[in-house]
C-alpha cells in the first residue's frame, strides 16, 4: 500500500526545483537526499495527448532539499528545468507501507492501520467504519462512514477513542453527548 507523504505544489525558480507540501510526521527521514519516492499513478497529470511531453516517472530520487516557509524545496534527479518541474505539478509523493517501520509509541498509529476498522461504542453498538483520517490543527479526526450512509467526524483523542484494537479490527468510541446529532 502506498502512503502519501507529500504533494508537489509548483515549480520554484528555473533550475527544476519544486515546492513540496509535506504530509508526514518524519520529513527529515522521508525527504533526505538519496531517498526514492514513488509517484501516485492516480494523481499524475495525463500527457497522453502530447507524446513529446515529459512523462512523470514511477519513482523520483531526491538530490537536494531545503526548508522554505513551512514547505520544502526539492530537487529531483533528472528534473533540471522549469518545464519539466511544471509537469510534476500536483503529483503525490508516496512511500510503500512495507518500508515504514513500526512506531515506538503503542498509542500512535499510521493512517493505513486505522482505515477500515469498525467503530463501536463500549456497549458494542456499531457506529460505522473508519473511512479516512483528517489531520486537523487541533487533533486528528476519524472520518466515519455511518451505517445510514452519512459521515461523522470523531476527534481522535484518548478521551473519546479510548481503545484501538488492530487485531480485532475495531476502535472503541466513547462519544460525548450530541457528537452524532449534527
Amino acid at each position: 500500500m502506498l502512503l502519501y507523504v507529500g504533494r508537489i505544489v509548483r515549480p520554484h525558480g528555473i533550475r527544476g526545483e519544486v515546492i513540496v507540501e509535506v504530509r508526514t510526521d518524519d520529513p527529515d527521514e522521508r525527504f533526505a537526499p538519496g531517498k526514492v519516492l514513488a509517484t501516485d499513478p492516480g494523481a499524475v497529470p495525463s500527457t497522453a495527448t502530447d507524446p513529446a511531453a515529459y512523462q512523470v516517472p514511477d519513482r523520483l530520487r531526491i538530490e537536494e532539499v531545503r526548508a522554505h516557509q513551512g514547505r520544502l524545496i526539492v530537487a529531483f534527479d533528472g528534473v533540471y528545468d522549469r518545464n519539466v518541474a511544471e509537469a510534476l505539478r500536483g503529483v503525490l509523493l508516496c512511500v510503500d507501507s512495507a518500508d515504514v517501520g513500526p512506531l515506538s509509541d503503542p498509542d500512535e498509529f499510521h493512517d493505513h492501520q486505522l482505515v477500515g476498522l469498525t467503530a463501536v461504542t463500549r456497549a458494542g453498538e456499531t457506529l460505522g467504519e473508519v473511512a479516512r483520517i483528517d489531520h486537523a490543527p487541533a487533533s486528528d479526526l476519524l472520518v466515519l462512514r455511518r451505517p445510514e450512509g452519512r459521515t461523522a467526524l470523531v476527534p481522535f483523542v484518548k478521551a473519546i477513542v479510548p481503545e484501538v484494537d488492530l487485531a480485532g479490527g475495531r476502535v472503541i468510541v466513547d462519544p460525548p453527548e450530541g457528537l452524532f446529532d449534527l
